[in-house]
C-alpha cells in the first residue's frame, strides 16, 4: 500500500528540492562539474552562478522543476559532504512527519467510520499506514503507533501525535545505525 502524499505535502517536497537546488548553485564551479547530473543541467547551474535577481530566480525555478520528479538522493548526499548533514536530516524529519500525520488521518477517518456504528475505535485497531511504515521502518513498535494513533482520533491531544512522532523517529535512527554498523561479509 503506499500512501498518497497530500497536496501540501507536495508543496513541501518541492521547496525541499528548490532548497537543494540553491545549495546546489551555491557550490563552486569545479564542485559543480562533478556532479552526478546530465551536462545540460550542470551547465544550467553554471549559468545560474553569474545571474541576479528575477532572472537567477527563474532560473532556479526552472531547475527545481527539472530534478523535483528525479532521485536525488545522490545530490544530497554530495551535499552532505559538502555542507553538513543538515539538508539531509530535513529531509527525514519531514519525511516521519508525513508518516505521523498520514497515520493520525487514517485513524481520525476509522474513528468516524465506527462511531456511525456506535462503537469506538480500540488501540489494536487496523491500520494500512502502520504497515506502510512497518516495511519502511522496520524496527518501529507497531503496537505503540496503534494505541497513540487511537487515543489521538479519541481526544485529539497532540501529546500523543508528538510521542509517534519520537517512536518514527527513534525507530529511524535505530535502522540508519543498523545499517552502518551491518558486518561485511569477508571475503574467501
Amino acid at each position: 500500500m503506499s500512501v498518497q502524499p497530500s497536496r501540501s505535502e507536495i508543496k513541501r517536497r518541492i521547496r525541499e528540492v528548490e532548497r537543494l537546488v540553491t545549495e546546489l548553485a551555491g557550490l563552486p564551479p569545479a564542485e559543480i562539474e562533478n556532479l552526478a547530473l546530465d551536462p545540460e543541467l550542470i551547465d544550467l547551474l553554471l549559468e545560474t552562478r553569474g545571474l541576479k535577481g528575477g532572472a537567477r530566480k527563474r532560473q532556479l525555478k526552472y531547475l527545481t522543476k527539472r530534478l523535483r520528479d528525479r532521485d536525488n538522493r545522490d545530490l544530497y548526499q554530495c551535499l552532505r559532504r559538502k555542507k553538513g548533514k543538515k539538508l539531509a536530516r530535513d529531509k527525514i524529519f519531514h519525511h516521519l512527519e508525513f508518516l505521523r500525520d498520514s497515520l493520525l488521518d487514517e485513524a481520525i477517518e476509522a474513528r468516524k467510520k465506527m462511531q456511525v456504528r456506535g462503537e469506538d475505535l480500540p488501540d489494536t485497531w487496523d491500520s494500512k499506514t502502520v504497515g506502510a511504515i512497518r516495511t519502511e521502518l522496520p524496527t518501529v513498535n507497531e503496537i505503540e503507533l496503534r494505541r497513540l494513533s487511537a487515543l489521538f482520533a479519541r481526544n485529539r491531544r497532540k501529546r500523543h501525535a508528538r510521542e509517534i512522532f519520537r517512536l518514527l523517529q527513534a525507530a529511524s535512527l535505530q535502522d540508519e545505525r543498523r545499517k552502518i554498523t551491518k558486518p561485511v561479509p569477508a571475503k574467501q
